[in-house]
């Protein structure tokens, strides 16, 4: 599955996880994406967008 927003090219963060011991082990960081059908050439059509970008109408949603 994608893991990329195909608006604004978010994608998955890398950092760490800190116990309260502070010991420190990888993690990641997932965008918020969810599969939307938007209007793209006058074609709608199926894409990865970030909630962000649903949010401040960077997209034209379908129907």
């Amino acid at each position: 599955m994608a893991r990329e927003c195909k608006v604004c090219g978010k994608k998955r963060r890398v950092g760490n996880n800190v116990s309260h011991a502070n010991n420190k082990s990888k993690r990641t960081f997932q965008p918020n994406l969810q599969r939307v059908k938007v209007v793209v050439n006058t074609a709608s059509k199926r894409i990865m967008v970030c909630t962000r970008c649903l949010r401040s109408n960077r997209v034209k949603k379908a129907g």
